[in-house]
């Protein structure tokens, strides 16, 4: 089960995001019912991703990444920005869902704001780190 998991976290990671975005898009044409539905779907698949994610890592630790020059300043500039703002989405991502799950749209909209691009960012991140460590 181990090596698939990298690819499993990929496509909950790319699934996650193209949830967010459908969500997005849901909200701005007012269809607020499936924009909740797409949502909650959306931070399931993250819970999904992350339990995977742990999984994966308890049992085989770091992996690291074997190229160098250019591609690799690269790879670490993208896997910095993406595990700083990764270890924010899920306290984020719960506030927004609760605010907007309890019916403080004012609350929910100011900080969904902030939520969904961190949370769209380290979605796309996650697929881009997956393809640079495991494809290149």
């Amino acid at each position: 089960m181990t090596p698939v998991l990298p690819t499993i976290n990929a496509v909950l990671n790319a699934t996650a995001a193209v949830l967010l975005v459908r969500g997005y898009t849901l909200i701005r044409r007012m269809q607020i019912a499936a924009h909740r539905r797409v949502m909650i779907s959306a931070f399931i698949t993250s819970c999904l991703f992350l339990v995977c994610y742990i999984v994966y890592h308890l049992q085989v630790g770091s992996v690291h990444f074997p190229k160098t020059g250019v591609i690799r300043a690269v790879y670490f500039s993208i896997l910095g920005t993406h595990t700083v703002l990764a270890a924010t989405v899920p306290v984020l991502a719960i506030i927004t869902l609760r605010r907007g799950l309890t019916a403080r749209y004012d609350k929910h909209r100011r900080i969904a704001r902030w939520t969904l691009p961190i949370w769209l960012y380290v979605s796309v991140t996650g697929v881009v780190v997956y393809v640079m460590l495991y494809h290149l």
